[in-house]
């Protein structure tokens, strides 16, 4: 039967799926295109230049050497046991079903630059209470808000507090390092929340103001055909429920209501997962399921490489944690942030945005500094810094933000970190 003589229904429906299909391909193409100019040939040369000079003149048989490349793959190794599979693999799909299920006009009317202020920024600074997320988990997450129209300062916003203001962190660094400490980790970092997104957003208004307008007439083009608002939250709600609980961290202490969740925390998220696959085959067309998992690869392809690279890299500079393994010797880390100058809270801030944390991960470690001497202000200077940033972490948020934004945004983290820590050293004190 030739084409023409079809019933209009199925003409319709094949060139809807032809459109569709013919869009992906265009998005594909212009996609690769884009990855291969990402070098210029200068780059590829400095690139090139840098990796023979490493191979040329770096001591390979030194023994300092030789176990931060051992600590590199170590911690290489624990990410990918650790956080992958529990906690990146399910911020990739929410990402995915982010961009694809919510439409551009409801994120830029709650998270937007014309948004009410109080509801975007009061949402974002508190969103670590219920994303018990690390600084690389939250990244997917992020470049999905931020993508669908989010402006900077609430995404800037989200992206900080996510990870810093984890309510069993806290409790657990109120018991570790004193009620004092928790107390000032949690106010600060919500407090630094609002400030970090109003500073972003005032920097690069301008910049924002054309990204906004590119965004309404995207969103102006998209199609009205998109499941109820109840739909897409249910769906994006029962797969933030499988992040929150398969990352649920374990607790040092094995009693109380964090270790009961923790002992069953699989008996929750496998059957949250029947429920997805359930909205999945009822609410969700073969079509509509493919764009979110292409959406969800796209978010892995720009994401993966550079968290891993920036995780080797943070391994042999500064080795596992708790450890003296790195090419930097960890006493001269301790004896960098004693006392409580502004230099020791800088440094403390400046360490702790680039060493990476896994959740919980950062109290114990630095009960030891303590220990070797660590001020009280230092403490708190990376208990702000050190959660919300790392090396890995600031790869992503470049990809994402570009280099002057991703620069200014890890300044005014590590300045408010080392204001925050010098204040409360000579509070203490």
């Amino acid at each position: 039967m030739r084409p023409s003589a079809w019933p209009s229904q199925w003409r319709h429906d094949e060139q809807r799926t032809f459109a569709h299909w013919n869009k992906r391909l265009e998005g594909a193409v212009t996609h690769t295109k884009g990855n291969l100019k990402l070098m210029s040939s200068r780059q590829k040369l400095a690139l090139y230049v840098v990796v023979f000079l490493a191979i040329y003149l770096v001591p390979l048989s030194h023994p300092r050497v030789q176990t931060a490349l051992w600590d590199m793959w170590l911690l290489l190794q624990y990410y990918a046991r650790a956080h992958v599979l529990h906690c990146l693999v399910p911020a990739f799909f929410i990402a995915g079903a982010i961009a694809v299920f919510i439409r551009r006009e409801s994120v830029m009317k709650y998270l937007g630059p014309k948004a009410n202020r109080f509801v975007c920024y009061g949402v974002a600074s508190t969103s670590g209470t219920v994303l018990a997320v690390c600084s690389c988990t939250v990244l997917p997450l992020f470049a999905g808000i931020y993508s669908q129209g989010a402006g900077i300062g609430p995404a800037s916003a989200f992206l900080y507090a996510g990870p810093a203001i984890n309510v069993l962190a806290i409790i657990l660094t109120a018991r570790v390092l004193g009620l004092q400490m928790g107390a000032a980790r949690a106010v600060a970092a919500i407090v630094f929340g609002v400030v970090i997104g109003v500073i972003m957003q005032r920097l690069f208004r301008a910049e924002e103001e054309e990204r906004l307008a590119q965004c309404e007439s995207e969103f102006a083009e998209e199609d009205d055909d998109t499941q109820p608002l109840w739909k897409v939250a249910s769906f994006i709600g029962v797969m933030v429920l499988i992040l929150i609980f398969a990352a649920w961290a374990r607790p040092e202490e094995q009693a109380g209501l964090w270790w009961e969740i923790y002992q069953v925390k699989w008996w929750i998220v496998i059957p949250l997962l029947a429920v997805l696959g359930l909205m999945l085959w009822r609410w969700h067309t073969r079509e509509e399921i493919q764009d979110w998992l292409d959406e969800t690869w796209t978010f892995t392809d720009l994401i993966m490489p550079l968290l891993f690279a920036g995780v080797l890299v943070a391994g042999f500079l500064l080795g596992m944690p708790g450890t003296d393994h790195g090419i930097i010797p960890a006493r001269w880390i301790a004896e960098a942030v004693g006392g409580n100058s502004l230099l020791a809270n800088f440094a403390a801030s400046l360490v702790g945005s680039l060493m990476y944390f896994a959740t919980l991960t950062e109290i114990p470690i630095l009960e030891g500094l303590i220990g070797s001497g660590m001020g009280q202000g230092p403490a708190l200077a990376l208990l702000l810094a050190g959660p919300a940033l790392s090396l890995p972490n600031m790869l992503v948020i470049r990809g994402v933000l570009g280099t002057k934004k991703t620069l200014v945004f890890i300044g005014v983290v590590v300045v408010l970190s080392t204001i925050a820590g010098y204040a409360y050293g000579m509070m203490v004190t």
